[in-house]
C-alpha cells in the first residue's frame, strides 16, 4: 500500500516530465536577425546582433536544454541579455538555467519584487535551492524605459502600466522592426489579465494603444501566446477589447451582478467564435472585465 501511495504522489511529476519530453521547440524567422521560439509556455524572442544576443523570456525550467539546442542552430554566440516581459512562470521559469556569468537578466522593477516574494516562499518550503533563487532574480531592473544599443540596432524595453500585470514590458527591436509584447497580447484568443498581480482591462487596452504608436504596417509582432502577428491584427484586437469593455460597463451601470454578466453569453457572442477557444473562455473573459471595472470604480 505504501508503494502504491508513493507512486500516486509521484504521478503528477512523472506526467509533467513526460509532457516536457514531448514538447518540440519550433522556430519562426521574423527578420534577418530576429526569431520566435514556440514550445510550452510563453513565446520566446531571439535577436542575434553584431555584438550581443538578446533573449526575451524563457518558458519553463525543464525545457531549457531543448531551448538552448534550438538557439544553437541560430547562433554560436552566448546570450548577453535575457529580458523578462513579466513575472509569470511560463515566461520566467527558465531564469534559473539561463542566468549565468555570461548572461545578464533584465526586467521591470515589479518583476523582481514579485519573483523575490515567490522565491522566498519556495525557499521556505524547500522547493528551490538558494542558487536557483538567486538565478531567478533579474540583476538589472528599470522603472519606466530602458534602451540598449548593439551596432546599428536599438532595443527598447518599454514599461506599460497595470496591463497583464504591474510589471509588463514591451521589447522593441527598432531596426529589425520586431516587437515582443509578452502577455499584453494573446493573438487570436481572449487574454488572461492577472487582476491579482496588478493587471486591468483599461491598462491592457492602453498597452495596445502604446504599442500601436510605436509600430508601423511592416512590424512583426511576437505575442505572449499565439502565432506571429502584425499591426492590422492588433488594431482589430484592441477594438474587440474596447467593445467588450463598453458592453460590460453598460451592464454594471444597469445594476447587473457578476453572475448575471458571467451567464449572459449574448454579451460577447459576436467575438466568442474567433477569440473564445483559448485558455480564457467567454465566461471567464466577461468575469475578468467585470471585476476589473468594478475594482476601478471603488
Amino acid at each position: 500500500m505504501r508503494y502504491i501511495l508513493s507512486f500516486l504522489l509521484l504521478l503528477p511529476l512523472l506526467t509533467l516530465y513526460a509532457q516536457d519530453d514531448e514538447v518540440t521547440i519550433t522556430i519562426d524567422t521574423l527578420s534577418q536577425r530576429t526569431f520566435m521560439l514556440t514550445g510550452r509556455g510563453g513565446n520566446i524572442g531571439i535577436y542575434v546582433g553584431q555584438e550581443s544576443v538578446f533573449m526575451v523570456d524563457d518558458q519553463f525550467a525543464p525545457l531549457s536544454e531543448k531551448i538552448k539546442m534550438s538557439i544553437a542552430t541560430l547562433t554560436d554566440k552566448p546570450i548577453t541579455y535575457l529580458l523578462n516581459t513579466h513575472m509569470h512562470g511560463d515566461h520566467t521559469g527558465g531564469n534559473i538555467n539561463f542566468n549565468t556569468d555570461e548572461t545578464v537578466l533584465v526586467a521591470q522593477d515589479n518583476v523582481r519584487k514579485r519573483l523575490k516574494a515567490s522565491g522566498v516562499e519556495k525557499l521556505t518550503a524547500n522547493e528551490m535551492s538558494q542558487q536557483e533563487y538567486e538565478n531567478s532574480l533579474p540583476e538589472i531592473t528599470f522603472s519606466e524605459d530602458l534602451t540598449f544599443h548593439d551596432g546599428e540596432e536599438t532595443v527598447m524595453a518599454i514599461h506599460v502600466h497595470n496591463a497583464h500585470t504591474d510589471g509588463d514590458a514591451l521589447i522593441y527591436f527598432v531596426t529589425e522592426n520586431v516587437l515582443h509584447m509578452g502577455d499584453t497580447y494573446f493573438a487570436g484568443r481572449y487574454p488572461y489579465i492577472d487582476l491579482g498581480s496588478g493587471g486591468s482591462i483599461e491598462g491592457y487596452i492602453a498597452a495596445h494603444r502604446k504599442a500601436l504608436m510605436v509600430i508601423d504596417g511592416d512590424t512583426k509582432i511576437i505575442p505572449g501566446h499565439g502565432r506571429p502577428s502584425n499591426k492590422v491584427e492588433l488594431e482589430t484586437y484592441v477594438q474587440v477589447l474596447e467593445d467588450i469593455k463598453e458592453i460590460i460597463q453598460k451592464e454594471i451601470t444597469a445594476g447587473k451582478s457578476l453572475e448575471e454578466v458571467k451567464s449572459n453569453g449574448n454579451l460577447t457572442s459576436k467575438y466568442d467564435t474567433d477569440y473564445g477557444n483559448g485558455y480564457i473562455n467567454p465566461e471567464r473573459m466577461r468575469e475578468t472585465v467585470y471585476n476589473s471595472l468594478v475594482a476601478k470604480s471603488k
